[in-house]
């Protein structure tokens, strides 16, 4: 039996195809996942803008003969998802169990368990054991605190995201706003927090998180196609387009949260804002204005690396107290994104190879509806 890898060439993200691998069998202590859906937004295309500078590449590396079937570099994206696991040669982990967890656009992976515990466990294969331990962990779903059966699409598409957003607010209150956060008393302007692709899942939720914070403004920046459906959203303070950044005052105490990556916006802010605290580099949604963020006027580009705020809070709270506090987080956020008055998200399902296609590259040209959340299949 063979597996289906979606793969991409890594400098030229618009190349992608689908090839078949031969399954090999279970070594001792490995179990073979059968990956049912997965999630693609946004956020995934960034984890390929950036596969290199942040070894998104590492953790699905593509099979050395598929390699030598071109001479581009192929890679496997990184997604969330569910799967089951259909093959066991691990006494922990039983045939018929699903997992959440990150997986590669396959039908099919092999994980080999390792620090089992009730709740989850850790992919112990050793090109794993140098790479972030948040995106080695697979939740066992029959005890997992986030998991409902009912809303495996919503936490497909919207808990990284929303995990990241959270860890962004955060950081973002932890270093009180790097001096834009109005204090209390204070007889001044409250300052702003700038979010470009202000319509992509993992900004909204970050204006989500952020709008309950006082003393700064929440200013989305969008394309004009989205202004409605980010105002819809109730998360942003302000929406505006990309051309009316004069419509916010260029000596305003701003930080500038970066989810676009487009060189030439990122430029525009830097020179007009004479008092941005900070630059926080997130994503890459508008891929074709990639570029280097030297050369800036103003405080340099730094790229937020969420796994290093996990750590900091798991040591200052403790791990369950981080846990717990994510926990709620994350069921207010979700009850708000799917109200059925107003949803925020509604989901679209694309099975096989051809459908999987037409959606990757829909959302990597980010010309898709912003209320639509795509679910993928390859089985």
């Amino acid at each position: 039996m063979n597996t289906l890898d979606f793969l991409v060439q890594k400098d030229k993200l618009k190349n992608a195809e689908v090839r078949e691998t031969p399954q090999l069998a279970l070594a001792d202590g490995q179990v073979r996942v059968r990956i049912d859906k997965f999630a693609l937004t946004s956020n995934n295309i960034t984890y390929a803008a950036f596969g290199d500078a942040m070894n998104y590449w590492a953790f699905f590396p593509v099979a050395p003969v598929a390699q030598a079937a071109g001479s581009a570099s192929w890679g496997r994206i990184p997604v969330w998802g569910f799967g089951d696991v259909v093959e066991s040669s691990c006494p922990g982990v039983a045939v018929g169990e699903r997992l959440y967890g990150y997986f590669p656009m396959s039908s099919s992976v092999v994980l080999q368990p390792a620090r089992i515990s009730v709740e989850s466990f850790v992919d112990g294969t050793a090109h794993r054991s140098a790479l972030h331990a948040v995106y080695n962990q697979y939740m066992r779903c029959s005890a997992d605190p986030f998991y409902t059966a009912q809303t495996e699409d919503v936490q497909a598409l919207l808990r990284p995201l929303f995990t990241t957003a959270w860890l962004i607010d955060d950081f973002m209150a932890d270093n009180h706003f790097f001096g834009a956060q109005q204090l209390a008393g204070v007889p001044t302007d409250a300052g702003a927090v700038l979010l470009s692709s202000a319509s992509s899942k993992t900004a909204y939720a970050t204006a989500f998180a952020l709008k309950q914070r006082d003393g700064v403004e929440v200013v989305g920046l969008t394309s004009p196609g989205n202004v409605a459906f980010c105002e819809s959203l109730g998360c942003y303070d302000r929406v505006l387009t990309y051309d009316q950044l004069g419509d916010v005052a260029a000596d305003r105490a701003c930080v500038y949260v970066d989810f676009a990556g487009n060189t030439q916006l990122r430029h525009a802010i830097h020179t007009r804002f004479k008092n941005l605290k900070y630059s926080c580099s997130i994503g890459g949604t508008h891929v074709e204005n990639l570029g280097s963020a030297k050369d800036l006027p103003g405080p340099r580009a730094i790229l937020f690396f969420a796994p290093a705020q996990i750590k900091k809070r798991a040591t200052e709270w403790g791990p369950e107290s981080l846990r717990q506090r994510l926990v709620k987080a994350w069921f207010a956020f979700t009850a708000e994104a799917t109200s059925p008055a107003r949803p925020w998200i509604n989901s679209q399902h694309h099975a096989g190879a051809a459908q999987v296609s037409d959606a990757y590259a829909l959302v990597l040209g980010g010309q898709g509806d912003p209320q639509v959340g795509h679910m993928l299949s390859l089985c």
